[in-house]
């Protein structure tokens, strides 16, 4: 898709001129009236709900947001069933998904085969003599979707992003992230223990002892504790110019022989004289440890890693070993349905064909329309709050606006669709079907290296709850999936969109301006356009954001990593502004007529809490905490929110109010 330039007076236009379904009265109903609204404004709106609200046994949580993605999952198996017992031409994607889908819900089947699709995969693991053979196996596996060692893909240059390149980033470790190895609390314990035991069930399940499978275990933790050590934290995988390290590929194979560089990006069909290292220090680990772990001891932990990639694609008692040590990281107390598990294996690895389905029958035209609109409309918010600002030059404000104009929108779902012409798919063997998509992705991937950037791709699936900025290509893109209530109504009044997906919108036009998206210029490059006193200034409210969100908690003791979670906290409290001064253009926004009990403001702020009403477990709240860039719902409310004036007079918020900040103390960065 061609970037967009929208100029202030084309926006204006463009929304005039759209015809909308006639709204209707939407009722807010739930709010505690007993809570004052300016002590915790997200429990005043949703606490009846919450306390009331049981998380089904087979999720995590329950609610807006990515949990959304629940009953989404719901809609796509209804398609699934319906297509799955069509007779569709072969190759169609009706009958690719269809079949995908019936071959996955073919549990006898799968559990006749027990572990057998995989002995291929283990046999291979026991050829394995050298390093030059362990890594040619380490190639060949990342093609086939089953990554290990080496963390490999093709990628916009972020200094020259109209051109693909190769780029390796940090990988080798099972647990969610390096810290889960070296924290000592017994809830992270707790975890290592489960995931020990999970890597030991898995070895005994493909006919090693009990004993010799616990020694295995704990050899693949500690090769996986040493690779972790090399990580980069979540904060310093935050620093962008940091995170970019292009390197000769004579260099690297001079600098790492273990690990073989060139040989290894030739078995992967990778041609390129240059790549990527996102985190050199891995790579630095990698190659002494290539040398310093025997070559039987890698087998042992290549094993480990084919079992834990493939487990849920096997038999019963492999998915029981999985979901064991799922129930002990998240808090999800049964295994979800197969059917909800195969809705989501279609649409991880055929979305694109799934979300042609999913369109068809759930995203209307006209819904796309109007999404439009409110994109144009807060864009323009956006140009006015940046003309507004008292700390930034008028030099930069300019730059700030073009790059602000140059953003490609896309919206609903995308104008060209992903050709699924290489996958293989049949009713009865589902781990082929699985491998086959996989390795079509991989080499639809290896296809882009050298070639310019197709700027119409998308980077996640039409029915996905979600909504993403993607810097180096300048774009927000709102997938189909998220424009629905509470985010969206194509017939609700103005108020509750703006406050819904108008924050959404606000959110990701901040990204373009966050901490990590600033120092992408209009095109897409990692490029400074600022002057040094901008930045300076813009780095120190960044900072505010920073200290602020340090001192919020969860189950009373945890507290929010305001580093790790400056980028999304800043497009939060920028988001829910420019939401506000777009809603206060549109002739609703300047009534202070109520609707049903409420003003239109009053709406406004409550459809933001709406959107992030959200119950979890609290181990999933933990693990929320340690590797989610999001704060959680709760302060996605309350934290923008006390920041924000008008709430103040729209809830009247006075000082003793828990929310309370003396006006001279609220961030505002854009």
């Amino acid at each position: 898709m061609k970037k967009l330039f929208f100029p202030f007076a084309a926006a204006l236009i463009l929304a005039a001129c759209t015809t909308h379904p006639e709204k209707k009265l939407i009722e807010i109903t739930g709010v505690d009236n007993s809570l004052r609204p300016g002590d915790d404004f997200f429990k005043y709106v949703n606490g009846t709900w919450y306390d009331s609200v049981p998380i089904p046994e087979t999720q995590a949580g329950v609610g807006a947001y990515m949990f959304m993605n629940y009953p989404q999952r719901l809609r796509l198996q209804a398609i699934l069933d319906s297509v799955a017992q069509g007779n569709y031409p072969e190759g169609s994607l009706e009958q690719k998904v269809g079949d995908f889908y019936a071959s996955g819900m073919d549990t006898a089947t799968i559990e006749q085969r027990g572990y057998e699709p995989l002995k291929p995969i283990l046999n291979a693991i026991d050829a394995i003599a050298d390093l030059p053979s362990l890594m040619s196996f380490v190639a060949d596996a990342s093609k086939t979707g089953n990554g290990s060692l080496m963390g490999v893909y093709i990628g916009p240059d972020d200094k020259n992003s109209s051109m693909n390149i190769a780029h390796a980033y940090q990988t080798g470790i099972g647990l969610p992230d390096r810290d889960y190895y070296f924290k000592k609390d017994p809830a992270t314990i707790g975890i290592q223990e489960a995931y020990k035991e999970y890597l030991a069930s898995l070895f005994q399940l493909t006919g090693t002892s009990a004993e010799e499978a616990q020694k295995n275990a704990a050899l693949v933790y500690e090769i996986d504790k040493q690779l972790a050590a090399s990580h980069r934290t979540r904060v310093e995988l935050r620093d962008v110019k940091a995170n970019y390290n292009k390197m000769a590929v004579s260099a690297l194979q001079a600098g790492q022989p273990n690990i073989g560089w060139s040989a290894y990006l030739s078995l992967l069909g990778a041609q390129t004289d240059s790549i990527d290292v996102g985190q050199p220090a891995y790579y630095e680990k990698l190659n002494g440890l290539l040398k310093s772990i025997p070559v039987a001891d890698w087998k042992i932990y290549l094993k480990a890693n084919s079992l834990t990639n493939y487990a849920d694609d096997l038999s019963k008692a492999f998915v029981d070993a999985s979901f064991a040590f799922t129930k002990v990281i998240s808090g999800q107390a049964k295994p979800k349905t197969r059917g909800e598990k195969m809705a989501s294996a279609v649409d991880h690895y055929l979305g694109e064909a799934l979300g042609q389905l999913y369109v068809k029958e759930y995203f209307p035209e006209s819904a796309k329309e109007r999404m439009l609109d409110l994109v144009n409309n807060v864009q323009t918010a956006y140009a006015a709050r940046i003309d507004k600002l008292d700390w930034m030059s008028d030099s930069t404000k300019q730059k700030a606006k073009e790059k602000l104009f140059a953003i490609t929108k896309k919206i609903g779902y995308p104008d060209k669709w992903k050709d699924y012409s290489a996958v293989k798919v049949g009713r009865d063997t589902y781990f082929e079907n699985v491998v086959s998509a996989a390795t079509a992705n991989y080499e639809r991937g290896l296809a882009k290296l050298g070639k310019s950037v197709d700027k119409s791709e998308w980077y996640t699936t039409p029915s996905t709850v979600t909504a993403y900025n993607n810097p180096s290509a300048n774009e927000i893109v709102f997938p189909a999936g998220i424009l629905q209530a509470p985010y969206f109504d194509n017939e609700a009044d103005d108020a509750l969109n703006y406050g819904g997906i108008g924050m959404v919108i606000g959110h990701e036009l901040t990204h373009t301006f966050d901490d990590q998206g600033a120092q992408f210029d209009k095109n897409g490059n990692v490029s400074n356009w600022w002057t040094d006193e901008d930045y300076n200034k813009f780095k120190s409210r960044i900072q505010q954001v920073i200290d602020l969100y340090s001192t919020f908690t969860v189950l009373d003791s945890l507290h929010i990593n305001g580093a790790m979670t400056v980028g999304e906290n800043t497009a939060d409290i920028a988001g829910v502004a420019v939401a506000y001064d777009a809603f206060k253009m549109t002739p609703e926004g300047q009534d202070t007529a109520k609707v049903g009990n409420f003003t239109p403001d009053q709406r406004f702020f409550l459809s933001i809490a709406r959107i992030w009403r959200v119950k979890m477990k609290d181990e999933y709240q933990r693990l929320w905490i340690r590797s989610n860039p999001h704060s959680l719902p709760i302060w996605r409310v309350n934290g923008p929110l006390m920041n924000t004036t008008p709430f103040y007079a729209a809830f009247d918020v006075q000082p003793g109010d828990k929310m309370f900040q003396p006006e001279e103390n609220r961030i505002t960065i854009w």
